[in-house]
C-alpha cells in the first residue's frame, strides 16, 4: 500500500495542495495530511511512502501531480523527475537544524495523540522541582520581550489565590512569522502538553488559548486535538492518572494587533476593548478575572515538554547563555528559500539570511532585514555577522522578538519603510496614551514631507523628537517600540533620506 502525505497547512493549502491530495487519492495511494516541515519555498511538498522508503518531491502542483502520477510515482519510478527530492530529513535545510519544538511536525497527522511520556514524567515530580528546572534551563519568553520564564511560573505559583490561569498569546501577528500558526497546524499537542506542565507546576486549574482570527485552519485543527486530549485523558479530571485537574479552551480575538500585548489580550478576554492596562500589577499577580495568570505565548509553552525530556542542564548547555535552548526563526520577504528554522541560540545573520535562505529571490543584492515585526530594526551588510542572541541583538540596537526576519533587497526605500512604521502604529493603536496615538499620525505626516522632498532640518528634528517622546513616555510598546524601524532606517541608510532635502 502506498502512502501519500500532503501537508494541509496554509500555505500548501493557499498553493494548491487541496486539489494535490485528491488527485492522489483518486489514483489510489492512502493520502494523510500532514503538518509543514517548513521549507515554504518546496510548498505544497509531497511525500511518497511504501513499506520502507519516504521520498519527497516538490513543489508539485495539481498539473504536475498528474504527471507524476502517469510516471510512476506511486510505485516509486521517478528518481530522476525534477521535482524528487528523496528523504525530505536529509535535505540542507533541516539536516543541519536541531527541533525540539518542531521536532514531530510534518511526520503524521496533526491530531494523532503522540506518546504522552513527558507530561507523564513532570506531573512525577513536585511543583516547585519543575519550576527549579525551569529556572536551570534558562528559558526566556519566546514572544519577543525574552523574560525569564521561571521568574512568571514562580510569581503565580507562590501568589494566594482561589484561581490561577494560564493564557496562550496565539496572536501571531508580527509581519514574517509563522511558527506559531505552522505549530497548531502541524502538532497541536506540543501545545497542550507544555500547558498541562505548566498549569500542574503553577497550580493553574485552566488554561485558555487565543487565537488570531486570520488562522481558520488553525483552529479547526486545535479544537479536534482538545477533544482528542479530552478523550486520552490528558486534559481534563486526573491527567493521566493523576490528582491533578486541568482544562484548555480556545478563544479566536478579533484581528487586533494590539491584542499582542498581554494585557490588552486580556481585556479582550474578559469582553472589553483590547487597550492595555497600567502595570503594576504585572498579570503573573493580577491577570484575568484579577487571578494570578501566566501569561506566555506559544513557542514559549511548546519548548517546555523538552526541557522535562532533556533536563534543565542540557537545554541551558543549548545556545549561547544566557541565551539558551533553540529559538524558531522564520524566514520570509525578498528570499530565495523561506520556511522555518528551529537551531540554538547563537547562529549568525549570515547564516541565515545567505546559509538557509539562498540569498534574495529576486537575485538582486541584498539591502536589509528586518528582525522583530513590523516594530523590529532594519539590519545593514555590515551587521551580518552578528550573532542571533538577546544581548548581541541588543548590543545593535535590534531584538530577536519572535524570531521573524523579513529580508530587502536594494529597491527597498527605507524612508518609505519609516512612514510605514508610522503608519502602522497610527492604524494598530489602540489610543489609549497620546504619544502613540498622536506621535505616529505626526510621524508619518513628516515622514512623507520627507519622502516628497519638501523637508528641511526641521522635518528631521521633529521625527527625532517625536521618536524620544514615543519611546520614554508611551504606555506600552506598541508606541515604545515604533521609533525602533524609524531610527535604524535613517541611521543605517540615512542616502534613502537627506537625497531629498531642500537645499
Amino acid at each position: 500500500m502506498t502512502i501519500a502525505y500532503v501537508p494541509l497547512d496554509s500555505v500548501a493549502v493557499a498553493m494548491e495542495a487541496n486539489a494535490v491530495a485528491a488527485q492522489l487519492a483518486e489514483a489510489g495511494a492512502t493520502v494523510i495530511r500532514n503538518g509543514s516541515r517548513g521549507l515554504a519555498w518546496l510548498e505544497p511538498l509531497i511525500e511518497v511512502q511504501d513499506e520502507k522508503d519516504r521520498v519527497a518531491y516538490g513543489p508539485v502542483t495539481p498539473e504536475t501531480v498528474a504527471e507524476l502520477i502517469s510516471d510512476g510515482v506511486l510505485h516509486h519510478q521517478l528518481i530522476r523527475h525534477p521535482l524528487y527530492i528523496g528523504s525530505i530529513e536529509n535535505h540542507d535545510f533541516l539536516r543541519s537544524q536541531h527541533r525540539l519544538v518542531f521536532d514531530r511536525v510534518g511526520y503524521d497527522s496533526p491530531v494523532d495523540f503522540p506518546d504522552p511520556t513527558d507530561t507523564l514524567n513532570a506531573l512525577a515530580m513536585s511543583p516547585d522541582a519543575l519550576i527549579d528546572m525551569i529556572e536551570t534551563s534558562g528559558l526566556r519568553g519566546r514572544g519577543g520581550a525574552g523574560f525569564p520564564a521561571h521568574i512568571k511560573w514562580r510569581t503565580v505559583r507562590g501568589t494566594e489565590a482561589p484561581a490561577k490561569y494560564l493564557v496562550c498569546n496565539a496572536d501571531e501577528g508580527d509581519s514574517g512569522t509563522f511558527a506559531d500558526r505552522l505549530l497548531l497546524e502541524g502538532d497541536p499537542f506540543r501545545l497542550i502538553e507544555g500547558m498541562v506542565i505548566a498549569g500542574y507546576a503553577t497550580g493553574a486549574k485552566l488554561g485558555i488559548v487565543y487565537l488570531r482570527s486570520e488562522y481558520p485552519v488553525a483552529k479547526t485543527i486545535f479544537l479536534q486535538a482538545l477533544e482528542i486530549a479530552r478523550a486520552r485523558n490528558l486534559i481534563g479530571r486526573n491527567v493521566l492518572g493523576s490528582d491533578f485537574d486541568f482544562d484548555l479552551e480556545l478563544f479566536v480575538g478579533a484581528g487586533a494587533y494590539i491584542c499582542g500585548e498581554e494585557t490588552s489580550l486580556l481585556e479582550s478576554l474578559e469582553g472589553r476593548r483590547g487597550q492595555i492596562r497600567v502595570k503594576p500589577p504585572v498579570p503573573a499577580i493580577s491577570g484575568l478575572l484579577s487571578m494570578p495568570t501566566l501569561v506566555h505565548n506559544v513557542i514559549s509553552f511548546a519548548s517546555v515538554p523538552a526541557i522535562v525530556r532533556l533536563g534543565g542542564d542540557a537545554y541551558r548547555d543549548l545556545g549561547v547563555a544566557p541565551s539558551s535552548g533553540t529559538m524558531s526563526f522564520q524566514l520570509a520577504g525578498n528570499v530565495k528559500r523561506g520556511g522555518l528554522i528551529e537551531v540554538p541560540f547563537g547562529i549568525t545573520l549570515r547564516e541565515m539570511v545567505e546559509g538557509y535562505g539562498q540569498g534574495t529571490l529576486s537575485g538582486r543584492p541584498f539591502k536589509t532585514l528586518q528582525i522583530g515585526g513590523p516594530l523590529g530594526a532594519y539590519l545593514s551588510h555590515q551587521e551580518l555577522d552578528t550573532p542571533l542572541t538577546y544581548e548581541a541583538m541588543t548590543d545593535i540596537g535590534a531584538g530577536i522578538g519572535h524570531g521573524g526576519l523579513v529580508i530587502f533587497d536594494d529597491t527597498v526605500d527605507l524612508a518609505e519603510q519609516a512612514r510605514y512604521a508610522f503608519e502602522f502604529c497610527e492604524l494598530e493603536s489602540c489610543g489609549k496614551c497620546t504619544p502613540c496615538r498622536i506621535g505616529s499620525v505626526r510621524g508619518k505626516e513628516t515622514m512623507e514631507q520627507i519622502i516628497g522632498g519638501r523637508a528641511t532640518d526641521r522635518e528631521f528634528n521633529m521625527i527625532d523628537d517625536l521618536c524620544e517622546v514615543m519611546d520614554r513616555t508611551s504606555l506600552c510598546q506598541m508606541g515604545g517600540m515604533t521609533p525602533i524601524p524609524v531610527r535604524s532606517a535613517m541611521e543605517r541608510f540615512q542616502q534613502d533620506f537627506r537625497h531629498r532635502t531642500k537645499p
